[in-house]
């Protein structure tokens, strides 16, 4: 059986330098390089300080999507899950949510990309760009959890 690869982005956003806000953009920076490593073309990486509604028109070319981002919320180390168009408009410290850019990819686009917002929890906000030791721990359960889902999710589409 022949097919091609599902389209991954994995979409890591925050501020590195505000400590644990990079979580995200340090996440897809290691995703970027196991996938270089292992020569996959079907797996891309983009990061950004915020989301924004010019983000909707990129995932238009994707089947997966990952939203990664840092958390102040109690978690324990990281929370997977599965990602809803909404287009619930809310202020908060990113521009825009993940949920309201997949509602603009289906309403522009007519595209709904299966999608997941993976939050990383981090323990300091300061401006500096070293994050703390509890981060680096949940940065590292973060990775592996994205590389098992993606090596569990790259079977050929026919």
């Amino acid at each position: 059986m022949t097919g091609k690869l599902p389209n991954i982005l994995i979409y890591g956003y925050g501020n590195p330098g505000r400590q644990d806000d990079g979580l995200g953009i340090r996440l897809a920076e290691e995703l970027d390089q196991w996938c270089a490593n292992h020569h996959w073309q079907h797996v891309s990486t983009d990061t950004n300080y915020q989301l924004n509604v010019e983000d909707a028109a990129g995932l238009a070319n994707y089947d997966l999507v990952i939203f990664a981002d840092a958390s102040r919320e109690n978690i324990q180390s990281i929370s997977f899950d599965r990602l809803l168009p909404s287009a619930k408009t809310e202020f908060t410290m990113h521009a825009v949510s993940p949920a309201f850019i997949l509602h603009l990819c289906h309403e522009i686009f007519n595209h709904k990309p299966e999608a997941y917002l993976l939050h990383i929890r981090g323990y300091e906000w300061e401006f500096m760009e070293e994050m703390t030791e509890g981060a680096g721990r949940n940065l590292v359960e973060a990775v592996n959890r994205v590389k098992q889902f993606i090596l569990e999710y790259s079977t050929p589409i026919v």
